[in-house]
């Protein structure tokens, strides 16, 4: 039975959490990032060896997405202090300004209101209860509901008491991170479309990404998703880059196919290439490379059967051919598999199309760059989109790389899809279905503007306004200022 009466409750404490905390100055809200960051550290093992049992990925993986949990969480303290995020725009008053007096208007971000998190199955730590979206809305200054997913439910109970830790020690409102054990789907709708919920961030699948998307607009007050729903990633191979360079490229790619076994949403799941000697050279070194690397355990059983049927599905699609698979070492492990298809068949069949969700890659044999551009054109949005390319390719390069742009929100040149970094140039989004709004990114500095609103504060006497459009600039913030981006005082 759903107890309505609970969501409710942890619906009104989220928004009396946030307005108390709104109250501490910059620097406190840093420290409290700050001290989450510390807080998570001191688990110690028991954090990376509780992930790896929930997970079936190795303690080393965990060791590293440690380290990006909290460097997320220390990225987004300096972005408080250092106040740009707000965005800050002065425009002063010129009182004898013909035919009109021009006002005094001054505009900065603000918290867009409580927000409702979903974390990732693939990523326990990063991209889950303490990760990106969680710590990029608390900098934000909105409060955050965690919905905790089912996958790994000790390792996100373990993070959110390090986060209740640091949010006693630093004196905020307990309430301002709530962790959030939903039942069934019935309960996230309810939460969904609380009134008091004012955005969401998602990680996952088309379907439950759609689902929830569907929830919000159907509100009185439709509020936006951020929901990042996966990728195919398609990857370009042109002639000269492999006539130079197939078995360099075939090796990194055999990796790139199979990291984390598979499971990242940059996996690079569609690769095209020109018919000819260099592409079979690299076929041949793929499926070399591919049969090397031995199966391991994917996250779950159900992202395993999922990866199964998928698999199965495009395998068993006309015209496609398996050029290199992997036997199972055990039950249940992802066994690496890649595949053939000529360009006639791909275009023609939307099933392949679609992402298979592990160790998979579909190699598109297209006829010139003209069959690959016609490829490209039925795809959907993506994440990435990349260029393996020589010298002697940049023709090709200039006609591909506007319309990869239009299709991805991270182009990369001569590398892979997999491995995102964070920092403030990181575009982690892309058109849909990669996202359900291309305009933003989940990971680096920019991706707190998912949870900031602008307002407007025209003729207010100064020392009302917010910090950021006083006419002292202490923390030396970069403002505009009559149209001049600048660190200095309204003069």
């Amino acid at each position: 039975m759903i107890n309505r009466d609970t969501i409710e409750a942890l619906a009104k404490r989220s928004t009396k959490a946030m307005d108390q905390a709104l109250l501490k100055s910059k620097a406190e809200r840093a420290g409290l990032l700050r001290g989450m960051a510390d807080e998570i550290e001191a688990l110690g093992d028991e954090l990376l060896q509780t992930a790896s049992a929930e997970s079936n990925l190795p303690i080393v993986r965990f060791q590293g997405e440690r380290g990006r949990t909290c460097s997320q969480l220390r990225m987004f303290a300096d972005a408080i202090q250092n106040g740009s995020y707000e965005e800050a725009v002065i425009d002063t008053a010129i009182q004898d300004r013909q035919p009109l007096p021009k006002p005094d208007l001054r505009s900065a971000l603000v918290p867009i209101g409580p927000v409702v998190v979903f974390g990732a199955s693939n990523f326990p730590l990063a991209y889950s209860t303490a990760g990106g979206d969680t710590a990029s809305a608390l900098a934000a200054g909105c409060s955050v509901i965690y919905k905790a997913h089912p996958a790994h439910p000790k390792t996100s109970a373990i993070v959110a008491a390090a986060l209740a830790a640091a949010i006693k020690k630093h004196g905020f409102p307990q309430d301002l991170f709530i962790h959030f054990e939903a039942r069934d789907f019935e309960e996230v709708k309810i939460l969904v479309q609380h009134s008091a919920i004012k955005a969401v961030g998602f990680t996952g699948s088309l379907k439950g990404g759609m689902a929830i998307h569907e929830y919000a607009q159907r509100r009185k007050d439709p509020i936006p998703v951020f929901a990042e729903m996966g990728s195919v990633n398609p990857v370009l191979l042109l002639p000269s880059a492999l006539r130079l360079g197939a078995n360099q490229w075939a090796e990194t790619y055999a990796a790139a196919i199979t990291v984390g076994v598979g499971q990242f949403c940059t996996n690079p799941g569609l690769l095209f290439g020109i018919k000819g000697a260099e592409l079979d050279n690299f076929k041949d070194t793929l499926a070399q490379k591919i049969e090397q690397i031995r199966d391991f355990k994917m996250l779950n059983e159900g992202i395993f059967q999922n990866f199964v049927d998928r698999k199965t599905i495009v395998t068993g699609s006309k015209g496609v051919a398996v050029l290199a698979q992997v036997a199972p070492s055990a039950e249940g492990t992802g066994t690496p598999v890649v595949a053939t298809v000529k360009a006639d068949e791909f275009r023609a069949q939307s099933t392949l199309h679609e992402e298979v969700f592990g160790p998979f890659s579909l190699l598109v044999e297209c006829e010139d760059v003209a069959d690959i551009l016609s490829c490209i054109a039925v795809l959907g949005g993506q994440l990435t989109s990349t260029i393996v390319a020589a010298e002697q390719d940049e023709m090709i390069v200039n006609t591909l790389m506007p319309i990869l742009t239009q299709k991805a929100g991270r182009v990369i040149y001569n590398g892979v899809p997999t491995g995102v970094e964070v920092c403030d140039a990181m575009v982690h989004g892309g058109p849909f279905p990669a996202t359900t709004d291309a305009r933003f990114t989940a990971v680096g500095n920019k991706a707190i503007r998912r949870w900031l609103r602008p307002v407007a504060f025209q003729n207010w006497p100064e020392h009302l306004l917010p910090s950021c459009l006083r006419n002292e600039n202490p923390n030396g913030s970069w403002r505009t200022i009559n149209g001049l981006f600048t660190q200095g005082n309204v003069e």
